[in-house]
């Protein structure tokens, strides 16, 4: 019988309970504890302390570089907690929103033995909730035993190692007849991941020959831009702009990825805004909060493209990583065609600093 959730249902249930303020219990030759800092509470975080042992502060090497801890584990850190530790002494060193105000949170001290595996699934979860990458993280005995009196999801690290950080695969839900100002043969399908995470959207325009190049573009979920019009970016007019390109052509594909703020969220990106109104570049705001200059995952519009029956595209893109990964993910991009459009007096720096730091071709 199949009732069991499945290591896939297990993850998506973590990254839930996390999202909510549950802690999970992570299992393996080293099991753990996991809060997510952004979420716990004074009451978890008291409990947690009672609980005795050496909880941690598990940070992305990026968050450790800003305040200047030591990442013994690469690619993150294990802070060791005072006993006396508060909440807010914990988050702060987490959110970065108040460093400026209170920029000497340290001297740390960072564990550099035992086994940092958990601590590394843990921020992996926690991202792909997009809440901030930190944890609190207590090593567990008896971790069965302790997520079942308490109810709490456990998942075995063994069996969440090929997921974690893997692409998951996307199923077509449904498609329907859509017309639009920019041409009346367009078409809304979409795409459901198997891990529970937002839908993404393929919007075809016209009858596009499958045996030749499609236009296509990438286009990651932008509220602000697409939205409301925010003169902070260039996405807004990025996604009219190839929509309109499209219907000139009557025929393209224009992919609607759910990957918000390159990949951290609204929040962490309003997060990242509030970082660059205190004089931080895009990508200096993105490296406080504990994330790369881009999260995001273009493999899944490969995926979707693929399974719409196109195998070569004519990239509407300025970003050569995005035909990187076409290529690598068995799309072959013919040409890249550039979009340059709204550029304004908000964003001048912010569109440097993606041509500087993250070779965006401008």
């Amino acid at each position: 019988m199949a009732f069991a959730p499945t290591i896939i249902e297990r993850l998506a249930r973590a990254r839930a309970d996390l999202r909510m303020g549950v802690p999970v219990v992570l299992s393996g030759e080293t099991s753990v504890l996991v809060m997510a800092t952004e979420t716990l509470s004074a009451a978890r975080m008291s409990d947690l302390q009672a609980l005795g042992g050496e909880p941690v502060l598990a940070i992305t090497s990026r968050r450790a570089e800003t305040l200047k801890a030591r990442a013994y584990d690469g690619d993150l850190a294990r802070i060791i907690l005072p006993q006396d530790a508060t909440l807010a002494l914990v988050q702060s060193i987490a959110d970065p929103a108040d460093d400026l105000n209170a920029p000497m949170k340290g001297p740390f001290t960072s564990a550099r033995t035992g086994d940092a595996a958990p601590h590394r699934a843990a921020l992996a979860i926690i991202k792909s909730a997009r809440l901030l990458p930190s944890a609190v993280v207590l090593m567990l005995d008896h971790a069965a035993q302790f997520a079942t009196t308490h109810g709490l999801t456990i998942v075995p690290l063994d069996l969440a190692r090929q997921h974690l950080g893997a692409t998951s695969p996307l199923h077509p839900v449904v498609q329907a007849r859509l017309p639009m100002d920019v041409s009346e043969a367009g078409r809304l399908h979409i795409y459901r991941p198997e891990d529970g995470g937002e839908e993404h959207y393929a919007i075809e325009i016209g009858r596009p020959d499958r045996s030749e190049p499609v236009l296509a573009r990438l286009h990651s979920a932008c509220f602000t831009g697409d939205l409301m019009g925010s003169l902070k970016c260039d996405c807004g007019p990025q996604l009219r702009g190839a929509l309109a390109q499209m219907g000139a052509e009557s025929a393209g594909i224009l992919l609607y990825l759910n990957q918000e703020g390159r990949g951290i969220g609204l929040a962490n990106k309003m997060r990242a805004y509030s970082l660059q109104d205190q004089g931080f570049d895009t990508v200096e705001a993105n490296h406080r909060l504990g994330f790369e200059d881009d999260e995001r995952d273009f493999r899944l519009g490969a995926d979707i493209l693929k399974s719409m029956g196109f195998n070569s595209v004519r990239l509407l893109t300025n970003n050569p990583n995005k035909v990187d990964m076409m290529n690598a993910s068995g799309v072959t991009v013919s040409e890249r065609v550039p979009l340059k459009v709204g550029e304004n007096a908000h964003n001048t720096a912010y569109l440097a600093t993606k041509a500087a730091k993250s070779g965006h071709l401008l």
